[in-house]
């Protein structure tokens, strides 16, 4: 009998891979994706995503969606308790495996399985330590297709914001960056594939740079670029 997971979803493409690999797994059987939103923006915590599309994902994936709602300014102490009620929440519907699109970032992986351990919860991670390059090229091969919706302006350049993941733009990527941006170097959101029963339709909107305080101390700054979509 298959064990009952919920699914981290984030809409860009380690996310897409690693749930395509999971619904292929007979392990387990996926009862929610589980995403974070801004509450103040209604937008993908990290990606900047409109709750819309994110909504079309999940309609044309055919998994219920799940929103852990977060405040604008939120410190981790918040976070981790904010995460902690949702968690208990799904161990208390028969939910025992939390599924992560993780590849190589061992902290996060380990600060993630101990906040799952206090719960009751375990984590998987079907894509992890797995070549990045080959990730992406996989992705690729399988005929997903996903547009970069944020980047980090101090590791790539304003022009990548708003490219289709191609062969193309893996060429242009400074060597320094992973291609599956796996140190935030960028964020994408995936609009067509095969967990996907039809295409997610959309419109490129502007470009925004929003510039963030890395220490307060130094008041050093970084800006990030967002491909608004609508």
């Amino acid at each position: 009998m298959a064990e009952l997971a919920l699914f981290n979803w984030s809409g860009g493409k380690d996310s897409a891979l690693a749930l395509y690999h999971t619904l292929r797994n007979s392990q387990f059987e996926v009862k929610h994706l589980l995403t974070s939103v801004n509450s103040e923006t209604n937008r993908i915590s990290m990606h900047g995503v409109r709750l819309s599309l994110l909504q079309k994902q999940a309609e044309s994936i055919g998994i219920p969606l799940s929103l852990l709602s977060l405040p604008g300014e939120i410190s981790m102490d918040e976070y981790d308790q904010l995460m902690a009620d949702k968690m208990q929440g799904f161990l208390d519907a028969g939910i025992s495996t939390s599924i992560f699109g993780d590849i190589f970032l061992e902290d996060l992986k380990q600060y993630r399985e101990q906040k799952l351990a206090q719960v009751g919860l375990k984590g998987d991670f079907p894509l992890w330590q797995r070549n990045t390059k080959e990730l992406v090229n996989e992705f690729i091969s399988l005929g997903f297709k996903t547009i970069v919706v944020s980047v980090d302006g101090s590791k790539l350049d304003q022009s990548f914001v708003g490219r289709i993941i191609d062969e193309s733009f893996l060429n242009d990527l400074p060597e320094n960056v992973d291609p599956c941006g796996e140190n935030g170097e960028f964020h994408s959101f995936v609009f067509e594939g095969p967990i996907f029963k039809k295409p997610i339709r959309f419109e490129r909107g502007e470009v925004v740079g929003k510039e963030y305080k890395l220490s307060k101390e130094t008041g050093e700054t970084v800006t990030y670029w967002f491909q608004d979509l609508i």
